[in-house]
């Protein structure tokens, strides 16, 4: 009697264990990629995850399938690749707009980053002549999407995910009047 419970308990441990760590192989990305570009051979690779997590991650035997397909979002590097990021362009949603500005230092945080949620300020010009009312400040709200340096002319280019107008008078407004203040909160 005392074998056989210690070998039912043995079993059932056996089995609680495979159950709980049954890992799957799936397809993570093996690099960053940007929003609409199609996935290669080097930017995918394979991990084992949890098959319970109640998510659909693209199983790694759908390789053939995933490659060549375009992402629908900009992704970081070690993301697991679910069905609802594959596809064309979702970014950005309707009545939305991203719009870049070219910022040189101070004009910006140094830790600006993807993510952030952002005021853009355009401040008047300073040349107003006498007797002439200066335009005011405009202030919108944004979240940042990409954050690129250049070197060569010590530039900084901030694309913001914003509202439509708002992007279009960003896009009309003079270059140097423009800085970008990290504010608290989710994206606008």
């Amino acid at each position: 009697m005392g074998v056989l419970l210690v070998l039912g308990c043995t079993a059932g441990g056996v089995v609680v264990a495979v159950r709980a760590g049954h890992q799957e192989p799936v397809l993570v990305l093996a690099r960053a990629v940007a929003v609409g570009q199609a996935l290669s051979e080097q930017d995918l690779r394979e991990e084992s995850l949890s098959a319970d997590s109640g998510v659909a991650f693209v199983p790694a035997r759908s390789r053939a399938r995933v490659e060549g397909r375009p992402v629908a979002y900009s992704l970081p590097a070690g993301t697991p690749l679910t069905e609802n990021v594959l596809g064309e362009a979702r970014v950005p949603p309707a009545g939305r707009a991203v719009a870049a500005v070219g910022l040189k230092a101070g004009q910006f945080p140094p830790g600006v980053q993807p993510g952030n949620r952002v005021a853009v300020v355009v401040a008047p010009s300073g040349d107003s002549t006498a007797g002439s009312a200066s335009p005011p400040t405009s202030v919108w709200g944004a979240s940042v999407t990409d954050v690129r340096g250049d070197s060569a002319d010590q530039t900084t280019v901030i694309s913001l995910q914003m509202a439509q107008e708002d992007a279009r008078r960003l896009a009309a407004a003079p270059a140097g009047q423009i800085s970008v203040v990290v504010v608290p909160g989710g994206a606008p």
